[in-house]
């Protein structure tokens, strides 16, 4: 939670919007909700946030590579949203414009979950 007079910088675990256009192929578009991996100290001095974005596409119910954290919030508060794990990238996230996203932070437990699922993609941690 930023207080008044405080200057807004993403966070590891931050829900954020942010726009991800342009893109190519099957990467995601538009604004979405994007979950922030890296952490505050490295978004503040580059510019950049590396993370993973967020969708309620009901298809990713049966993606293996999506991680369910619960239902999103808004106009699509009906809807489970879903971390699209095999999709990491990095934004510059002041020139894109990124603001605070209204789900805030993400659940510990499910950011553990993330975590685990984008591992078993790119093993960084054995």
């Amino acid at each position: 939670m930023v207080k008044k007079g405080e200057l807004w910088l993403p966070h590891r675990r931050d829900i954020i919007w942010i726009d991800c256009n342009p893109q190519v192929g099957q990467e995601i578009r538009d604004i979405h909700p994007f979950l922030v991996l890296s952490p505050r100290i490295f978004n503040d001095k580059t510019s950049l946030v590396i993370g993973l974005p967020m969708t309620t596409a009901e298809y990713n119910a049966d993606n293996p590579f999506a991680v369910a954290v619960g239902k999103a919030s808004g106009r699509k508060a009906d809807k489970t949203s879903y971390v699209l794990c095999h999709q990491p990238k990095s934004f510059d996230w002041r020139l894109r414009g990124a603001k605070p996203h209204p789900s805030g932070v993400l659940n510990n437990a499910f950011f553990v979950q993330v975590c685990e699922r984008l591992n078993q993609i790119i093993q960084l941690a054995q």
